[in-house]
C-alpha cells in the first residue's frame, strides 16, 4: 500500500506599510519575540529583519521592513530597497495600513501593486476609530489592492496572532524550510544588542536626535556568566554627542542602565555593557559607511 507523503510549507511572508502603522509590534506579536524595536515615533525600523515561525508542517519566514517613506538620504534610499526587494521575493505580502492614516500616495500605491503573490489587507488601530469609518477604510482598500483575505485588529489591544497565522499558511507555497527548526531569526546578537540601544535612544530623546544616531557594537566578549560589549553611539555632530552624553554623563548612563535589562534577558545572563559617543559627520549621507555598517550591498 502506498504511504502518503506529508507535505511542508515554507515561504516568505512579508510586511510592508508607511511608517507608525504598527509592524514591528505586528512582527513581533507574530513570531512570539521582542525582534524588531517599537516606539511611538515614526521610521524606527532600518533594517529588513526576518522572524521565523515554525509550525509541525510549516515554516514562515516573517519579514519586518522599514516603512514606505521618499527618501532623503542615502540611507533612506537604503531603507526603501529593502521595502522594494520584500515585495518582489514575497510568497505572502501582508499591508498594515493606520486606521487614523491609512491613505497611500500614487507612487506608493504603484509600489505596492507591483506584487504578483497574495496579499493579505491588516487594518490595525481600530479601537482609535470608529467602526463605520474602519468598515470604509477596509472597503476603499479593498477595492485598490484586491487582497486575498483581510483583518481588522488593534495590536496592543487584544490579537490573536494564531488566526493570522492559520490564514497566512494558506497561501504558503510547498517548500521545505529554509532555516533550521530551532532558529528564531537571520540576525546575530550583535545586531538585536544595537537595536536594544538605539530603541533606548528613540524612548529617551526628540526631534532629530534619535534619527542621527546609529549603533555599532565593536567587541562582544562572551563568558559563561557574563558577556562584555562595547558599543559606540554614532552621531553627526559636535552638539548631538553633547546631548546624548549628558550633563555628567547622566545620558548615557541612563542609556546604558535601560539598555543593559532588556540584553540580559535577551541572552539569558548578565551583561558588561560601555558605551561611548563618537561623531561621525554626516554619515546618512555617506556610502561607503553605509556599506560599511551594513545598510548597503
Amino acid at each position: 500500500m502506498e504511504q502518503d507523503i506529508k507535505t511542508h510549507k515554507a515561504g516568505f511572508v512579508n510586511i510592508i506599510g508607511k511608517p507608525n502603522a504598527g509592524k514591528s509590534t505586528l512582527s513581533n506579536l507574530l513570531v512570539g519575540e521582542h525582534l524588531s524595536i517599537i516606539t511611538p515615533k515614526a521610521s524606527t525600523t532600518r533594517h529588513r529583519i526576518l522572524g521565523l515561525i515554525n509550525t509541525d508542517d510549516s515554516q514562515i519566514v516573517l519579514s519586518d521592513t522599514p516603512g514606505i517613506i521618499e527618501p532623503a538620504y542615502k540611507l533612506h534610499d537604503s531603507m526603501m530597497t529593502a521595502v522594494k526587494e520584500s515585495i518582489d521575493d514575497a510568497d505572502v505580502l501582508i499591508v498594515l495600513v493606520d486606521v487614523t492614516n491609512p491613505n497611500f500616495k500614487d507612487e506608493q500605491m504603484a509600489l505596492i501593486a507591483k506584487a504578483t503573490c497574495p496579499i493579505i489587507l491588516v487594518v490595525n488601530k481600530i479601537d482609535l476609530s470608529d467602526p463605520k469609518e474602519v468598515e470604509a477604510v477596509m472597503k476603499k482598500l479593498s477595492d485598490q489592492l484586491n487582497p486575498k483575505e483581510t483583518f481588522a485588529i488593534s495590536a496592543l489591544n487584544g490579537f490573536n496572532p494564531e488566526s493570522m497565522i492559520a490564514v497566512i499558511n494558506q497561501y504558503l507555497p510547498e517548500h521545505e524550510a529554509f532555516y533550521p527548526k530551532d532558529q528564531l531569526t537571520d540576525r546575530n546578537v550583535r545586531f538585536f544588542v544595537s537595536e536594544m540601544i538605539r530603541e533606548k535612544i528613540f524612548h529617551f530623546y526628540e526631534q532629530e536626535i534619535p534619527y542621527s544616531t546609529e549603533v555599532i557594537v565593536h567587541d562582544y566578549q562572551e563568558g559563561k556568566t557574563l558577556d562584555k560589549i562595547y558599543a559606540y553611539i554614532i552621531v553627526e555632530r559636535d552638539s548631538q554627542k553633547g546631548i546624548i552624553v549628558g550633563k555628567q554623563g547622566s545620558g548615557i548612563k541612563r542609556i546604558g542602565v535601560e539598555a543593559r535589562k532588556d540584553i540580559e534577558k535577551f541572552v539569558g545572563k548578565k551583561v558588561f555593557l560601555d558605551l561611548r559617543v563618537k561623531v561621525e559627520e554626516d554619515w546618512r549621507k555617506n556610502e561607503l559607511k553605509l556599506k560599511h555598517w551594513g545598510y548597503m550591498e
